[in-house]
């Protein structure tokens, strides 16, 4: 993902886009004026939960040529309690597994059209990570380590076998560090126009201690007006104009924004707890993610990585693939006329490029598992 600046300017407001975790893109992309610029690359992360959430303003039309899509279900499919929440995920197919991670403000949904069509070949696994989709609006301390850890334990508990992390957005960044963490379950990486931005990982922040005045006047006056100004942003969000006008803008063929993606995005947004987590999102998550470097945990990858890339992507442009490309030497890099979220917008594209690189895998996978 580019630089995560925030600031005033256009990048910035980017960012936030990227970051509304149950409500409406549009909304971020009002709010990321907001955000610090330290975030996980915001701009990655805000596409996905864009696309999803744009879907209400345009008449549904028929599904990606000729490509199935994966029934809508305001129940959910499966659940799983992890640390005492509540996952939801869902599961088709046999074969080699893939594990499907959304984008930030997205749910497993955004995956419709590669669900059915991977599952043909493979045991396909999609999940919403703690806070969005139909999984539990927990009030944690949202952290990239949280996410990290809930994929890892999914693998471990409900996968229990070498699968390829597959991540959009925040759910590639998501991968990458689940891979590092569970290396023997992961047999390969791929990345959709994922978060992450490179520097230095190592650095540390220099924090000086906090007055009578910042600790007991300033900082609480400051976190007043903060939920003020981020509570309207989230009820902003949910307005279908702003909906459309952001999903529009990280779509480069918008036939595939319709009433099912904006469907499930503004139904979690319904959760008495969504606000709250939005909250907490924008005021933690977000202004602490600089830590996280593409260059650390790329350094403890081992496994092949794949990046299917939307050049067309307005944040997250080809660049970053390049990048990564030369720090990783084990990366395939698949190019798509896209924009930030290829997989739903091309996504019959997005399955060959899966499935043939996948191919590639099988005999080295065989080879393990025996």
């Amino acid at each position: 993902m580019a630089s995560s600046t925030c600031a005033l300017s256009p990048s910035a407001r980017l960012q936030l886009t990227k970051t509304t975790l149950a409500a409406p893109l549009s909304f971020y992309h009002r709010s990321k004026c907001q955000m610090s610029r330290r975030g996980f690359a915001v701009k990655g992360i805000v596409a996905s939960g864009v696309s999803v959430m744009a879907s209400t303003l345009t008449a549904e039309p028929e599904p990606a040529q000729g490509s199935e899509r994966l029934p809508f279900k305001p129940e959910g499919y499966n659940y799983w309690t992890w640390r005492g929440h509540k996952i939801h995920y869902v599961v088709q197919g046999e074969g080699s597994p893939i594990v499907l991670i959304h984008g930030f403000g997205a749910s497993l949904f955004h995956w419709r059209y590669n669900i059915p069509e991977l599952a043909k070949k493979h045991k396909v696994y999609a999940i919403d990570l703690l806070g969005f989709g139909w999984s539990e609006k927990a009030l944690v301390d949202y952290d990239a380590m949280v996410w990290k850890d809930q994929v890892v334990d999914f693998m471990k508990e409900i996968v229990k076998e070498p699968a390829v992390l597959v991540g959009n957005s925040l759910g590639g960044f998501t991968a990458l560090i689940s891979a590092t963490g569970l290396p023997e379950l992961v047999n390969g990486v791929v990345l959709l126009n994922s978060a992450g931005q490179f520097g230095d990982g190592n650095k540390e922040s220099k924090t000086s201690e906090e007055t009578s005045l910042q600790k007991f006047i300033l900082k609480p006056l400051k976190e007043v007006f903060q939920r003020v100004v981020l509570g309207f942003l989230f009820w902003q969000a949910k307005q279908p104009a702003r909906i459309e006008s952001v999903l529009k803008s990280v779509y480069v063929n918008s036939s595939n924004v319709d009433d099912y993606l904006v469907e499930s995005i503004m139904k979690p947004a319904e959760d008495p707890n969504a606000g709250e987590v939005y909250y907490r999102l924008m005021t933690r998550f977000m202004t602490n993610q600089s830590k996280y470097t593409l260059d650390t945990v790329l350094s403890q990858l081992s496994c092949p990585l794949l990046l299917v890339w939307g050049d067309l992507d307005p944040w997250v442009g080809p660049a970053k693939a390049n990048r990564i490309k030369e720090f990783y030497p084990k990366t395939t890099v698949v190019n798509l006329q896209a924009g930030h979220c290829p997989h739903d917008e091309v996504p019959e594209l997005v399955n060959k490029a899966l499935l043939d690189w996948l191919s590639t895998l099988t005999p080295e996978v065989s080879l393990q598992t025996v």
